[in-house]
């Protein structure tokens, strides 16, 4: 009919637009082979291996500059999550923006690039951040060192994701698979770097490692799949190498003129070395940077103060010294003080590192007494053996164990001691208003546990208390100074003598459940580390 048309089909948007979801739904992606979407499957579970390698080992790295403390550990934790946060963004872009496998597998290039080349700057760039505190020191050196690796590794996630998905069905099942095995990977790697690698290569060697297996993964990629963009990848992985490999023929922390080191060797409790004077007379063994201990191979003697207060506040405040508890080994000169007198000693050592060091440099005879590697809390608390004397001498970098040092720690040691026992603890503090925090604190501590205390300090740092149950601490025999020897006579005579107190208000009683001594001891923690951090730098 001339003027009429068909009526028109109502307008139906929602249908539409669902159907038009459904086809981009639907819409099939480019499937990757088989045997490239298990390289893909592979290279998350390293790269999540990578990550936690990182993290953990760069802590250590930076622990002889800057300590263990929980500033440390947060500044190395908080760049991490940084990173990780950074590259998840950045590899959902360039997904959606260029998705090019080329791009990741060039990242995971660079970031074994910049891993090599980390250690042989991260000594002149700790020393950089020395200048700042403790917080934002620790803090600017994990950054400039290790976000732009865990940045770069962190980018592999989401764009797998993308590259995996052929249609939106599967999405779910592969996020998860890639985000199940990325999660496997730092199990893995976090069990590899604890319990394998640490106590047995050196910091620098397991990062050059860490690089090179994601050069080589880079490599495999390139030499498989875009064999054009091999040579540039082969090209600045060598360099990136190259670098690693003239950093390890510098070591960290290179003896000052005079020295030589007898013994240098990683641990999961820090960097463990020997050295000696040229003349062969003096030995010391350090712990990241720390004295633990100093000795006279010739004479066989400690030339350390500690030892002998260590020793001698025992002879002299307990009842009976039969059964001698040693938590914390040191280097045995202390425990084999008592064992050569005949003394049945039991000692309690966290690191089994330290145990052949002893042996071979400094005359300790494990045969000569009971030897347990584990923590002393917790041998404190199963133990039903009951001693005359504990000597609580643990070190974790700049002071003992917070878990040491608390109310139920102190209560614990209480029980394991015999009628009139005491506990002789060394401990690195200082007197002066407003940075005595901590010695005032384990002042109160011990108060709060035992009947009597008593501190006496040697006026280098270490600071010396006493706890028994004895009513009052009586002086029952004096020390033999004639026994000590004459570089530290003196200090041993002033340190016996002292007779410190603090103020318990400066100070409060530590708990499990409350312990901030870190934190408010970190000003006194923060100049030491620095003082003997740049003690050490090179000339």
């Amino acid at each position: 009919m001339p003027g009429c048309s068909a009526p028109l089909e109502p307008h139906r948007p929602h249908r539409y637009n669902k159907r038009v979801k459904n086809a981009h739904a639907t819409a099939p992606r480019r499937e990757l082979a088989p045997g490239l979407r298990r390289f893909l499957l592979f290279t998350a579970t390293t790269t999540g291996a990578a990550v936690m390698i990182i993290e953990i080992l760069g802590a250590k790295l930076l622990a002889p500059y800057f300590g263990t403390s929980h500033f440390v550990w947060t500044a190395q934790i908080g760049v991490t999550l940084l990173a990780l946060a950074a590259g998840y963004a950045a590899g959902g872009w360039l997904a959606d923006t260029s998705p090019r496998l080329a791009w990741i597998y060039g990242g995971i290039a660079a970031a074994g690039v910049w891993l090599c080349v980390s250690v042989p700057v991260a000594e002149p760039a700790a020393y950089f951040c020395l200048r700042f505190s403790l917080p934002v020191g620790s803090l600017l050196g994990a950054l400039l060192l290790f976000f732009v690796p865990l940045a770069l590794l962190a980018m592999v996630g989401p764009f797998f994701a993308r590259m995996l998905t052929a249609t939106l069905e599967n999405v779910g099942r592969i996020v998860g698979r890639l985000i199940s095995l990325g999660t496997l990977g730092s199990v893995a790697g976090t069990v590899l770097i604890s319990y394998v690698l640490i106590p047995r290569l050196a910091n620098s060697v397991t990062m050059y490692a860490c690089a090179a297996a994601l050069l080589v993964v880079a490599a495999i990629y390139f030499a498989i799949w875009e064999r054009k963009a091999l040579p540039p990848v082969l090209f600045f992985g060598g360099l990136g190498a190259f670098g690693g490999f003239i950093g390890a023929a510098q070591p960290m922390l290179a003896m000052q003129p005079g020295w030589h080191e007898l013994y240098r060797g990683n641990s999961n409790f820090g960097m463990l070395q020997v050295i000696e004077d040229d003349s062969g007379q003096r030995r010391y063994y350090l712990n990241d940077l720390l004295t633990q201990n100093s000795y006279e191979p010739q004479t066989r003697q400690s030339v350390s103060l500690f030892s002998y207060m260590l020793y001698g506040l025992a002879q002299t405040y307990a009842v009976e010294t039969r059964d001698v508890l040693c938590i914390g080994m040191g280097v045995g000169i202390v425990p084999m003080q008592f064992a050569r007198e005949g003394a049945n000693v039991q000692v309690v050592e966290i690191n089994p590192a330290v145990v052949p060091l002893a042996e071979k440099y400094f005359d300790f005879e494990p045969a000569k007494v009971h030897l347990a590697i584990g923590d002393g809390r917790q041998f404190v608390t199963l133990t039903t053996n009951r001693y005359d004397v504990i000597l609580l001498d643990a070190f974790l970098g700049e002071s003992p164990p917070s878990h040491l040092m608390t109310r139920e720690a102190f209560a614990a040691m209480r029980r394991c001691l015999k009628p009139g026992g005491v506990l002789v603890m060394n401990a690195f503090g200082d007197f002066e208003t407003g940075k005595d925090f901590m010695i005032a604190s384990l002042a109160r501590t011990l108060g709060a546990v035992f009947a009597s205390q008593r501190i006496h300090a040697s006026g280098n740092g270490n600071v010396f208390l006493v706890g028994s149950d004895q009513p009052e601490l009586t002086v029952r025999r004096g020390m033999d100074f004639a026994r000590v020897p004459e570089v530290v006579r003196v200090g041993a005579e002033d340190a016996f003598n002292s007779r410190i107190s603090v103020d318990p208000a400066h100070g409060q009683v530590l708990t499990d459940d409350f312990n901030p001594v870190e934190f408010r001891d970190a000003a006194n923690r923060e100049e030491l580390r620095r003082r003997l951090a740049l003690s050490y730098r090179p000339r």
